[in-house]
């Protein structure tokens, strides 16, 4: 019987990038749901499902800052964790302002990665 430990959804325009989160995802254990942008993600049913969102800040159309204050004007309870390769201190200052639990730059180390998504997972564990 195949058990996982989740599902985490992925928001990243980049399909290279995507298809990497995909693979390292399912290697550390989790199922996964992959979109090329927040409107496709936001169309989907896997926002009520996944446990946590991996969530690319640049994206081609809604940014994921704008995805993000969307879900918490939503009241949704979805863990996201950032990921950007254009860092800088004012999008990291209005990305921790809209709520994450984790702001990492690219590229970044797989298991800083899966221990963020398990504090995510964690939280709201506690809050439930």
């Amino acid at each position: 019987m195949h058990t996982t430990l989740g599902t985490v959804a992925i928001v990243e325009d980049d399909a290279a990038s995507r298809r990497s989160l995909e693979r390292l995802l399912r290697a550390s254990g989790y199922d996964t749901a992959a979109f090329a942008s927040a409107e496709d993600f936001l169309e989907s049913e896997i926002v009520d499902r996944a446990m946590g969102l991996v969530l690319d800040i640049n994206l081609g159309g809604m940014s994921g800052i704008e995805l993000r204050r969307r879900l918490a004007a939503a009241n949704s309870p979805l863990p996201v964790v950032f990921i950007t390769a254009y860092d800088d201190e004012a999008t990291r200052r209005e990305a921790i302002a809209a709520g994450c639990v984790e702001y990492l730059r690219k590229p970044f180390d797989a298991h800083r990665l899966t221990e963020a998504l398990e504090r995510g997972r964690n939280a709201g564990a506690s809050t439930e």
